[in-house]
């Protein structure tokens, strides 16, 4: 494989922040991330590259030989990018028309917005309607064009792209995870209260099981339907909950209450009729929403 396919631009663009930014956390705030999230980046870059890209120096970074001499081919390949995006703006300008997308209600609520936001600068003309469900037969039924879900399609006339896996981990308010006790384990979580979600409690403490937590279904007093009503739940300091890692990021009110725990893998797929993926408005929704839901 050429060495230039391994190159990822969203690691290329998080080092080149932190060069401009001086700082991992200025880079950070620039490019809307956590700070862990784009050390992460940064990591992997060095070690596709095969080189120290940054010497720490007390709390500051400072860029080695091999850093520096990457500075002006990032910043040519950062004003190509801009270019290109200029160029896809324009072309999107003239796309109209209606977009339905099912997402979960959490998604809906906590991941979706930022995207439509991007969305309406991009293609102003595409009307978009959430269908915040947590129903895997949308699609089927035509109630929407595009779904984001976390099993993958079964049938023939969906197509559907695989994202890449995000984390499930476990989180309540500081006050909560203060009361469970020190150090934090497996055995002191097995006396927590937890948020269940009624539909598939059996599936969740199978998976927690399988992960090394000892939960039973007296674990959990309380149960919805509704994940975005667990998740508020938890955010009040009702009882702990699990969520995906990207919507706990841009929930202040929470934190880890294991950060040890490895977390539990959570697959999602974003599918679409076969048909509908040649419309031109369903493929600029369908390749943002791909984009921005890939893990930085």
């Amino acid at each position: 494989m050429d060495d230039r396919e391994k190159l990822d631009w969203n690691q290329m663009r998080a080092l080149l922040a932190t060069i401009e930014a001086g700082s991992l956390s200025g880079a950070a705030r620039k490019l809307g991330l956590t700070q862990p999230t784009l050390g992460r980046q940064v990591t992997a870059l060095e070690k596709s590259l095969g080189v120290t890209l940054f010497e720490r120096v007390g709390r500051g970074l400072v860029l080695t030989q091999a850093g520096r001499e990457l500075v002006a081919p990032l910043r040519a390949m950062d004003a190509a990018s801009e270019t290109i995006a200029l160029v896809a703006s324009r072309q999107s300008q003239s796309v109209e028309g209606l977009v339905r997308i099912t997402a979960s209600d959490v998604y809906a609520q906590y991941l979706l917005p930022p995207i439509l936001m991007k969305l309406r600068q991009v293609a102003p003309g595409i009307v978009v309607d959430v269908v915040a469900s947590n129903s895997v037969e949308d699609l089927i039924r035509r109630k929407a064009d595009i779904a984001i879900r976390h099993v993958p399609p079964q049938e023939a006339e969906l197509i559907a792209r695989r994202l890449p896996d995000t984390v499930a981990r476990i989180y309540g308010v500081p006050r909560l995870v203060g009361e469970i006790g020190r150090p934090v384990s497996a055995e002191t979580l097995g006396r927590a209260d937890f948020v269940g979600f009624s539909d598939n409690i059996e599936v969740l403490v199978t998976e927690l099981r399988r992960h090394g937590l000892s939960l039973n279904a007296a674990n959990f007093p309380l149960m919805t339907n509704s994940g975005l009503v667990a998740w508020d739940w938890v955010r009040r300091g009702m009882a702990l909950g699990i969520m995906v890692q990207q919507v706990a990021e841009v929930t202040p009110e929470v934190v880890d209450a294991w950060p040890e725990f490895a977390g539990v893998p959570v697959p999602a797929w974003l599918a679409t009729h076969r048909e509908l993926r040649t419309a031109r408005r369903i493929r600029v929704v369908f390749d943002l929403l791909a984009e921005a839901l890939a893990p930085n």
